[in-house]
């Protein structure tokens, strides 16, 4: 019965450094995802100067 604590506090012990690196990498994964948004422009509402209206 001494050993069940030890296993125990090994499994928890696991589990949070689990639980940090999970961390760790979806907050560097949303960095790099707010970083390729803002510098990718938007094309898409831009109009050329030289182009008159399309109507």
């Amino acid at each position: 019965m001494g050993n069940k604590p030890d296993i125990i506090r090994a499994i928890v012990l696991i589990f949070a450094v689990g639980l940090v690196i999970t961390g760790f990498t979806s907050i560097q994964a949303s960095e790099d995802k707010r970083a390729d948004r803002a510098a990718v422009p938007a094309v898409g509402f831009i109009q050329p100067v030289n182009q008159g209206l399309n109507r």
